[in-house]
């Protein structure tokens, strides 16, 4: 059979994934629904497999990449979960304290595409640290299924001290300049922006389309924000207008960006809905605005 081609796929069956990978769904009415979709030849073990994430071709920076230090880590989170796992990523040939990043994964665990991201920001000079949520029950299982099923178990405000308490840790990083940022995805986009409400010294934060913090917390942000949403992202583009207002109304310093024809997650390269034009420009933008912030 010919590989399924993204072009070919109705926008409903990328829907129904999103409400699949967020938990509305369970896999049982996930390919129940999906069966509606199954013509022309495809079948829904077939638009299963499409839909899926592919980790084994899509790492764009190898972890054995010698222009990197990576290890594991782990760090105190007395709020959070305790003893969090995290891979900490920095360039070789670091010579000065750098500006450090919080990339934050999404509703399923430190996988592999959020280590590769947390490896393309130190290529670009950075610090990065991408913790695993999943960290008190065991750590990402290795596939998204159950990560989302763990991640679901734990308190996602329990989860949000996890995080605030890696910008403590890298803040106090020996190599840090002491400017600390964070980029998020999804869940991790909820997380960026109230890292931005709940973190005086935030440096910078980046949320990729992630749900937004109430307006009455917006008067807290005292971070710079660059926030990046997908066009075709209804369920958390409808919070957008009034987090907006709430940011014109107080001052806030920020930009925003919408990406025509994109699904959320289009920076996810091991996913149909990723978007390589969408994706590229938006990793472009955000790492320009790390080194005018963390520099």
């Amino acid at each position: 059979m010919e590989p399924i081609k993204k072009e070919a796929i109705r926008q409903e069956v990328f829907d129904l994934y999103d409400d699949y990978a967020h938990n509305r769904i369970d896999r049982r009415s996930f390919m129940q629904k999906l069966s509606a979709y199954a013509v022309g030849g495809l079948t829904v073990p077939a638009l299963m497999s499409f839909l899926m994430p592919d980790y084994k071709t899509t790492a764009t920076i190898s972890p054995e990449d010698k222009r990197l230090k990576t290890e594991y880590i782990h760090y105190p989170s007395p709020k959070g979960g305790g003893s969090m796992k995290a891979l900490l990523a920095k360039p070789e040939s670091l010579k000065t304290k750098t500006g450090c990043i919080i990339v934050v994964h999404e509703n399923r665990g430190l996988n592999p595409y959020i280590e590769d991201v947390a490896r393309r920001a130190a290529l670009e000079g950075f610090i990065a640290l991408a913790p695993d949520a999943l960290t008190p029950l065991g750590g990402y299982p290795g596939n998204d299924d159950e990560g989302r099923a763990l991640q679901a178990k734990r308190d996602k405000n329990e989860m949000l001290e996890d995080f605030i308490a890696a910008y403590d840790y890298l803040k106090n990083h020996p190599d840090c300049n002491g400017k600390v940022g964070v980029v998020g995805f999804c869940f991790g986009g909820w997380i960026a922006n109230m890292m931005a409400v709940r973190i005086p010294d935030l440096s910078a934060a980046v949320p990729f389309y992630g749900t937004q913090p109430e307006a009455t917390d917006v008067p807290k942000i005292q971070a710079p924000l660059q926030l990046h949403y997908a066009a075709l992202d209804t369920r958390v583009n409808e919070g957008w207008p009034a987090y907006e207002a709430a940011l014109k109304a107080n001052n806030k310093k920020y930009t925003s960006y919408m990406y025509a024809n994109a699904n959320h997650g289009f920076h996810n390269n091991t996913t149909p809905r990723y978007d390589k034009a969408a994706a590229e420009l938006a990793w472009g933008r955000s790492i320009r605005f790390f080194k005018e912030e963390l520099e």
